[in-house]
């Protein structure tokens, strides 16, 4: 199974960017999906999250700018996001609890996809 996280890239403050992560391989089911980012000198921190219901969370510094959406049947989930500030720019991480299946049995890992970074800067 792999994460595979693309759309990052330069903005001017002001600007939008669309992420998006599609999950692949032997995959049974998805349960919640996940953006996270890391800011350089900073830990890893939570930025939006959706269950397989599409029920949502987001961050405070996030609330009203990011939208977290997915696309079950193509096991892909989105991160849109609109007026970037500076503080913003990090290397964004999917996150994704997946569900499989090995010698009958189901099991659920989660996995990080490879990072796509984001910088946000006039």
């Amino acid at each position: 199974v792999q994460l595979q996280a693309s759309g990052g890239g330069l903005v001017q403050p002001g600007g939008s960017l669309r992420l998006s992560c599609a999950a692949s391989g032997d995959i049974v089911s998805i349960n919640d999906m996940g953006w996270f980012r890391q800011a350089p000198g900073k830990q890893r921190e939570l930025v939006a999250t959706i269950t397989g219901a599409g029920d949502t969370n987001y961050d405070d510094s996030v609330k009203g700018r990011f939208t977290i959406s997915r696309d079950n049947a193509k096991n892909t989930v989105y991160l849109q996001m609109n007026s970037l500030k500076p503080e913003d720019t990090a290397v964004y991480y999917c996150n994704a609890s997946i569900r499989r299946r090995k010698l009958g049995a189901l099991f659920t890992v989660r996995y990080w996809g490879q990072g796509t970074q984001v910088t946000v800067s006039s």
